[in-house]
């Protein structure tokens, strides 16, 4: 359930993972890569607390795709491509 601050609803770290499909380590790895903002704002436990922006963002991470080098020859071998 996220917290409302100032007219702001704000989500903690296992609300964003849930929502977003993803898990607490793939969350601090993209933090810790800087791929994805670290939270802004914690609450008085010190967790931390993610905006909506910070969801869209993480959302769009996660649903990111990118080129993968298959079907790509390699040393004249011709790889699979599906």
């Amino acid at each position: 359930m996220p917290v409302k601050l100032n007219g702001q609803n704000y989500y903690r770290t296992a609300e964003v993972c849930q929502i977003v499909g993803i898990g607490r380590s793939t969350l601090f790895r993209w933090i810790r890569q800087n791929i994805v903002k670290e939270a802004q704002y914690r609450d008085r436990k010190g967790w931390r607390l993610f905006t909506e922006d910070n969801l869209r963002s993480l959302m769009a991470e996660s649903s990111r795709i990118q080129r993968n080098h298959a079907g790509e020859t390699t040393q004249g071998i011709a790889t699979k491509q599906i």
